[in-house]
């Protein structure tokens, strides 16, 4: 199945149809909008995260000994075989989460008959299909995770799954103790900064009711307060000595929030002092290293000038005689030039003598050399010594050749007398 659905499964489609899809794929990704791109990587997230709460890992990875998938896994071509026959599984297991019974593939399995089976279960769980079969036969691509996010959708349904609002964790702050040289503090301006926060909390309620009883119960504190006689009886020594003996107790360190606004502002005046502070007393320092920059750069300014004017002759010889050696350089490169097409010319030349003189001397030695002449007069010799063999031969050849005529002469001459006697013979009788 995998190899069918990579190599096509049937006649393969030219090179101009699959130009022609991808025109079609880029004008529909235009109508849709510049984002539309990328929207199959956002469904191959969505994707993972439901195969991951369907438990996946267990129940389709190590039965089937896959390896996990991608975050992009269907968004982008890897490998179309194993992509398709991955997307065939999961397909199939979705569709048996979901409650509907499905036939797991196999490799031999027609991949336009499964596509088709899962094609008809997604339609029976309700879910519009807009898009021809064939989009799926590649394993990959936005039709192939809008299948499986869809079925896995299906799934989480019907197992009783429901998303829940997230519950963050609380964040406990460290309380960090900050010793400052105004921490102790009087019950009056601590009572003061308690009731600044207390007005500064937005979250505090007032209920009017509290708030009546608190204002009857005041004003019968104070109607009895002014009923009584406002006369001390206490001894004003003793109590000066109570008062020396409980105001050690009465100061009480307070711990303050690092992240509370006052305490940045109060950093930020403590700053403010310090830098206006330190500004006061190198502000005379800066003025006077300025002046003296200032004065430095005038006396360069003007030892600069000084020495401009002192040294104009020198840089009016100095550019003439720059002037006369850039016109040297282009004489120069100008000879230059003239000298290379001449080298060349002359090279060519060189060869061309070089192969006369060779040719030259190969004439000379084959006019000068007795080697030709000498096999000229080897081989006269051995021809005679072969002609005087063919006329031996040829003697011996005509030898033969009379004495089988003449052989043959006798041979019949005794053959007529023999003829004639045997006639003569039988006459007599």
């Amino acid at each position: 199945m995998a190899e069918e659905a990579a190599g096509g499964g049937g006649p393969r489609r030219g090179a101009g149809e699959r130009d022609r899809d991808e025109e079609g794929a880029v004008a529909v990704a235009a109508e849709r909008g510049p984002g539309a791109a990328y929207h199959m990587f956002v469904l191959m997230e969505d994707l993972l995260d439901k195969l991951k709460l369907l438990s996946y890992e267990e129940e389709v990875l190590r039965r089937h000994n896959m390896r996990p998938l991608s975050r992009h896994y269907f968004a982008l071509p890897t490998n179309p075989g194993e992509q398709f026959f991955m997307f065939c599984t999961l397909a199939a297991w979705l569709i048996t989460k979901a409650g509907h019974p499905f036939e797991q593939p196999q490799e031999y399995d027609d991949p336009n008959a499964v596509i088709s089976k899962v094609l008809s279960e997604l339609r029976s769980f309700g879910r519009p299909v807009d898009f021809p079969p064939l989009k799926l036969k590649a394993g990959y691509g936005e039709q192939a995770c809008y299948v499986l996010d869809c079925l896995a959708e299906e799934a989480l349904k019907y197992t009783g799954f429901s998303w829940k609002r997230p519950a963050y964790p609380t964040e406990e702050l460290e309380e960090e103790e900050i010793t400052e040289d105004d921490a102790e503090l009087t019950l009056n301006k601590l009572e003061e900064d308690v009731a600044e926060e207390e007005s500064d909390n937005e979250e505090n309620f007032i209920d009017l009711n509290v708030l009546k009883a608190q204002t009857y119960r005041s004003d019968m504190n104070d109607s009895a307060k002014h009923e009584e006689i406002l006369q001390s009886t206490i001894d004003a020594a003793e109590w000066n000595l109570e008062v020396e003996r409980v105001l050690p107790q009465l100061k009480v360190t307070v711990r303050t929030d690092n992240k509370d606004w006052r305490i940045h502002v109060d950093q930020m005046h403590q700053h403010k002092d310090g830098i206006e502070s330190s500004l006061k007393e190198t502000r005379g320092y800066l003025d006077k290293l300025h002046n003296e920059i200032s004065r430095t750069l005038e006396k360069i300014n003007s030892r600069e000038k000084y020495i401009n004017n002192q040294l104009e002759h020198l840089v009016q010889e100095y550019r003439s005689a720059q002037a006369l050696l850039s016109e040297a350089k282009e004489k120069y490169q100008e000879g230059s030039g003239g000298v290379t097409e001449r080298i060349r010319v002359l090279s060519e030349i060189t060869e061309v003598l070089e192969r006369v003189k060779q040719e030259t001397e190969e004439k000379g030695n084959s006019m000068t050399d007795g080697a030709p002449l000498v096999k000229i007069k080897q081989a006269l010799t051995k021809l005679k010594q072969e002609t005087i063999q063919m006329d031996i031969q040829i003697g011996v050849m005509e030898h033969t050749l009379l004495q089988s005529k003449l052989k043959e002469k006798s041979n019949m001459t005794r053959d007529m007398h023999a003829t004639m006697i045997s006639e003569a013979t039988i006459g007599a009788y």
